[in-house]
């Protein structure tokens, strides 16, 4: 388990792009299960579809790669502070099945699939209530800073 002061260490985002607020499970080399709570304080709702709030799925993709990079990170135990950053630099399969809105706990999973000099292929998928509101394989690359 890791609270947001922990996580702060292995990301090197910060307020308003750090999505990911609490990691209940984390297997080095395997898997990462953290959750990110939406509320209607977030800054994107205020130009997001104002009257009707929805999370941008593009941020909704962030929050899922950002879980795959911690896990990548205590895989390889490594940090940012080390000279080390983790890009987002590709996304296969994407597919959102449902908005994601104010008061919604995102649940966000990352399984390693592979690496192959330092690209890593995470199967990723976001759900809330037990149900998937996005999927995708990403790739995220580590990259000296």
């Amino acid at each position: 388990m890791m609270d947001v002061k922990e996580i702060r260490k292995y990301l090197p985002h910060r307020y308003p792009f750090l999505l990911v607020d609490r990691v209940l499970e984390l297997v080095p080399g395997e898997s990462i299960v953290a959750i990110k709570n939406v509320t209607v304080n977030e800054p994107f709702f205020n130009g997001h579809f104002p009257d009707h709030p929805v999370m941008p799925g593009v941020l909704l993709v962030e929050a899922m790669a950002q879980a795959a990079g911690i896990l990548g990170f205590k895989t390889m135990d490594k940090t940012p502070e080390d000279g080390s950053i983790y890009y987002f630099v590709g996304a296969d399969d994407l597919r959102f099945k449902r908005p994601v809105v104010p008061g919604d706990q995102v649940k966000l999973e990352a399984q390693v699939l592979s690496e192959r000099r330092g690209i890593w292929k995470f199967a990723v998928k976001a759900t809330v209530d037990g149900a998937i509101v996005c999927s995708a394989t990403i790739l995220c690359a580590d990259r000296k800073v």
